[in-house]
């Protein structure tokens, strides 16, 4: 007998594949190379949360996949405190959010997925891997088509931009006209430099149906190595989506979790984090003004949105000869193809190194 077999929709390349040549170029340069390309952070993890994940280290079972009590509560006071969220809530820890967004559509069985036209590459990822029909779209939900579900990015990676409360409530009108899930990743809420970014659990009222907001402690908290982050919203979403993590082992190790909490009760270091990334913004900006870039939104985030409006990849070329790595727009979308993203994860001496060189360049 014959058999036939669905085959998942094809996976765009890897775009950091592309990227390697000009990598090697910047690294050729006699000072080295300055890699201001991927988002990782490179601050130290707070002392205080390596050691309560280091109490945790005995470990010998299974963590629970919808959380400690203590992880749970903790969640809830910080989304109260700091989202503004009201009414009914469930929260979830997950492993990190990328994992999460490839895999949500999958998840709640979407079949038709929208994101934002310039974005996250694994919005689109996540949607391929589920077998669903995938658009980019504006950011205004008013002109969205129906849609399963949608994601709204605030602060925006990689643009930096933070959604207005007309936009969110916007997005909400869509969720509840249309019965759809829409999923506000709003990992980088907390580095707000011109402007504070606010979460879209603020402006439901309360009725948080077929809304999710979604949370990471990597960057706020320097913990991208651990795999730390959490969803907030609708409890019967998230109590079907725990279902799914459940049978398939989707568990954040106990000792990460004990991490988790300890971070939560504590905003100073993201204080501290949130200055060192505006700080660097503001050192790298004036250099690439000066050598012709126009910087774009970037009010939020850790990233610096620019274009000298010709082909993101002759900006990448011309930063790689002074040996610095940036990230082509395009990557982002067929929008960001005139664009470079930035990123302030660089330590204070290599941005400071960056913005040297860029303004030798111009002064030349």
């Amino acid at each position: 007998m014959q058999m036939s077999l669905l085959l998942r929709q094809k996976l765009p390349d890897f775009p950091w594949d592309a990227l390697a040549p000009y990598g090697a170029i910047a690294k050729r340069h006699p000072q080295g190379a300055i890699d201001l390309s991927v988002g990782t952070p490179v601050d130290a993890t707070p002392e205080f949360i390596q050691k309560a994940f280091q109490g945790a280290a005995n470990s010998p079972g299974y963590p629970v996949t919808v959380g400690t009590p203590e992880l749970r509560e903790a969640i809830t006071t910080w989304a109260e405190k700091y989202l503004g969220a009201t009414g009914e809530f469930g929260v979830l820890p997950i492993i990190g959010s990328k994992e999460f967004v490839a895999w949500l559509p999958t998840f709640i069985e979407a079949q038709s997925v929208l994101y934002p036209d310039v974005a996250y590459p694994t919005y689109l990822v996540g949607a391929l891997l589920a077998q669903a029909e995938a658009t980019p779209v504006s950011l205004q939900a008013a002109t969205w088509p129906a849609a399963d579900m949608a994601w709204v990015n605030s602060p925006s990676n990689p643009t930096g931009r933070v959604h207005s409360e007309s936009e969110f409530r916007e997005a909400i009108e869509w969720s509840r006209k249309n019965k759809s899930v829409v999923v506000s990743d709003e990992c980088y809420l907390e580095f707000g430099d011109t402007v504070t970014p606010t979460s879209i659990l603020q402006y439901t009222g309360g009725v948080n149906t077929n809304i999710l907001a979604v949370h990471s402690l990597s960057k706020r908290s320097s913990m991208a190595g651990y795999r730390a982050a959490f969803i907030v919203g609708d409890p019967a979403l998230i109590a079907r989506i725990l279902e799914v993590r459940k049978h398939a082992g989707m568990m954040v190790p106990l000792p990460v979790q004990i991490a988790m909490i300890a971070a939560l009760s504590n905003e100073d270091h993201v204080a501290e984090q949130r200055a060192r990334y505006n700080a660097r913004r503001a050192t790298l900006a004036p250099a690439l003004r000066a050598a012709g870039f126009t910087i774009e939104n970037s009010e939020a985030g850790l990233y610096i949105w620019a274009t000298r409006n010709e082909n993101c990849w002759d900006s990448v070329s011309w930063l790689a000869e002074l040996g610095i790595i940036a990230t082509p727009g395009i990557f982002y979308g067929d929008n960001g193809a005139s664009h470079i993203r930035i990123a302030m994860t660089a330590t204070d001496a290599q941005i400071s190194e960056a913005a040297s060189r860029i303004t030798s360049k111009v002064g030349a």
